[in-house]
């Protein structure tokens, strides 16, 4: 599966409404470590799915989301559960500390 873009029309069915746990990436085009992170992301995306999804938030064109879940530096990732943020770090992380994040 691949990665979701997340937008504030499409926010609330995919991540709030979300059977699985969704892992949020806050994330912009101008953002080195973003791109750093963007392949692993992709692969969790394909060996998750099914388990998890992982949806892109880009914060220059939802700066709206940005801001209500107080996103101050990016890359910002986020595990949502439930409606809930259950994980939550900034910066970019091992492959293995990611999939950590989304056993909750």
């Amino acid at each position: 599966m691949a990665t979701i873009k997340i937008t504030k029309h499409n926010f609330e069915q995919e991540v709030l409404h979300s059977k699985e746990p969704i892992l949020l990436d806050f994330w912009a085009t101008w953002c080195g470590p973003c791109r750093m992170v963007a392949p692993t992301l992709d692969e969790i995306s394909e060996e998750m799915a099914g388990a998890a999804k992982v949806g892109k938030i880009n914060i220059d064109e939802e700066s709206e989301l940005a801001s209500r879940f107080r996103v101050m530096s990016i890359p910002t990732l986020m595990v949502v559960k439930d409606g809930k943020i259950a994980a939550q770090v900034v910066g970019v992380r091992p492959k293995k500390d990611i999939l950590r994040m989304l056993e909750i």
